[in-house]
């Protein structure tokens, strides 16, 4: 299952060169006032690519970004790896130390940084940081980063602009370029993509150019991207459906990229109207703020044909209020993690919505999944247990780290995924929850994210999260974290109420606590160590 083109490209630069010869004149990015075509990005990756040969980045080193959704992230991404270098995602909403922490651990040799984002200067909150050590670089407290890019027009001292990164490459022909590229192979690591951190410290997922591009090329065939489409990305780009299932994707096949750098459903709402999206991937929580705007009526939405979204919890009503309120001919559902290239199934066009709502769809081609428990025994169709994936999409292991590859890597290949999920009858997976945040209530393994499915049936209720607390009589019982809809006056008696009614008593949360909003990572998850906190 290969796209128009597919057998041409190798690997990343190759995808890139590909694409601004084959959509040369069709628009690649949209960011504001600028608009560029294919062909323009393509030169601007070259020229990137050629600023870091001169930078001394060679094959094999790692290059990190720490910025927003923006054009000059993707052509500094792009360029780097089409230099050879293995790209790193730093997560936009970590703090220095974090950032440093990733920075040390991958000894990445080049980096490049926004100038302020959300009013925090990332430059200064490295310094802080990592501004004392043994190093010769702009951060002595980092000795292999040698050079900073600050993605703006201005950089302190010792650090380096945007523009005087590009024009460091002036002397480097598009010939040496190119015959650097010529140099990578599929089989070579193309990014480390450092896990959320959810759940303990991020760890480094090595992936290759040839999984990134065949798993992408699926999605797109799966997803129906097509040229002409305009695919606005608020998925952030660290994130791997952010940066390989919005900019590698549209890559493939010519889509127009639309990046937009923060998550505001006002932002979302302009850019569809005025842009005239047809493509919005993101989390449930977007197309629900979308849906219930109040001033969604003003926006002209009928570009909008294809929502691809993911979640242990989706609504039916929300699949059937993008189908029904907004016309969106194409939703679906799909499940992936950054240790399997982030994708691992996906629902089909066709799927009935109780499927695309319930499940996160089939095993894309060349991928197994097994559902197994505790002691390694298959799971039959409705029992719950780990997911296990085997398939091309398998990480190479985690950077530096043998203990931890070897702690999630079986022998024979199979990727032990963290998470609990049930095959149905006809090899749909639903995740039920991360086996960190199971409770167990007087014996019963209570799953979360199933809870969170029923109580997101309330019609008072726009989000939820639910976790485990600690109980006297039966060890631990459930404490739901609720968002409630616009005007209502839902009051925690009314929902445990309603929830003895709609489900087994031991899945019935014990307490409620009422939110403006969940806390949530960049990557859309919900903190769920932060909520346990509070209920300490």
């Amino acid at each position: 299952m290969r796209g128009e083109g597919a057998g041409e490209w190798g690997t990343i630069p190759e995808l890139v060169r590909w694409a601004a010869h084959r959509y040369a004149d069709v628009e690649a990015v949209v960011e504001g006032r600028t608009r560029v075509s294919y062909g323009e990005l393509g030169a601007r990756v070259e020229r990137s690519a050629a600023a870091c040969l001169a930078l001394g980045v060679r094959a094999g080193d790692r290059v990190a970004i720490w910025a927003p959704n923006s054009l000059e992230w993707m052509v500094a991404a792009l360029g780097a790896v089409s230099a050879g270098a293995v790209l790193v995602p730093l997560n936009t909403r970590f703090k220095g130390g974090e950032a440093a922490d990733v920075l040390a651990r991958s000894r990445a040799r080049l980096l490049f940084v926004t100038g302020t984002f959300l009013g925090t200067s990332y430059v200064a909150s490295l310094r802080r940081a990592a501004g004392e050590g043994p190093g010769e670089g702009p951060l002595p407290g980092l000795p292999a980063l040698e050079t900073v890019v600050v993605l703006s027009e201005d950089a302190p001292t010792g650090f380096c602009t945007w523009k005087g990164f590009l024009a460091s490459g002036e002397d480097v022909s598009a010939a040496e370029v190119r015959a650097w590229s010529a140099g990578i192979s599929g089989a070579s690591p193309s990014d480390i993509v450092f896990t959320s951190g959810t759940t303990g410290r991020p760890k480094g997922a090595v992936i290759t150019h040839a999984q990134t591009l065949r798993a992408y090329d699926i999605w797109c065939e799966l997803a129906g991207l097509r040229l002409g489409d305009r695919y606005l990305i608020v998925n952030p780009f660290f994130h791997t459906f952010g940066y390989k299932a919005g900019v590698i994707a549209c890559l493939m096949r010519g889509a127009t990229m639309i990046p937009q750098p923060v998550f505001t459903v006002d932002t979302v709402l302009a850019n569809v109207a005025s842009e005239q999206v047809s493509v919005l991937p993101g989390p449930p929580t977007l197309h629900q703020a979308l849906l219930d705007h109040p001033a969604r009526d003003a926006y002209d939405l009928r570009a909008l044909r294809l929502v691809v979204t993911g979640a242990a919890v989706v609504p039916l009503r929300l699949v059937e209020r993008l189908r029904g309120e907004l016309g969106v001919g194409t939703v679906l559902t799909a499940y992936g993690l950054s240790e399997a290239s982030g994708i691992v199934t996906m629902c089909r066009r066709g799927d009935e919505p109780s499927v695309i709502a319930s499940t996160s769809g089939r095993a894309i081609p060349g991928t197994e999944v097994r559902v197994v428990s505790e002691t390694g025994a298959e799971r039959g169709p409705g029992e719950p247990g780990e997911v296990l994936v085997r398939g091309f999409n398998v990480m190479r292991g985690y950077y530096e780290d043998e203990r931890g590859t070897a702690e999630v890597l079986t022998p024979d290949g199979w990727l032990r995924t963290g998470d609990v999920g049930v095959l149905d009858d006809a090899g749909n997976l639903r995740i039920t929850d991360r086996l960190k945040d199971m409770f167990i209530v007087g014996g019963f393994n209570a799953y979360p994210a199933e809870i969170e499915q029923l109580l997101g049936l309330h019609p008072d209720v726009a989000d939820v999260a639910v976790v485990g607390i600690p109980d006297t009589r039966l060890g631990e019982v459930g404490k739901a974290y609720v968002v409630r809809r616009q005007g209502s006056v839902l009051t925690g008696d009314d929902l445990i109420a309603w929830s003895r009614r709609e489900m087994a008593n031991y899945k019935v949360p014990r307490a409620v606590e009422f939110m403006a909003e969940l806390p949530r990572n960049a990557s859309g998850k919900v903190v769920k160590g932060e909520l346990r906190s509070r209920s300490r």
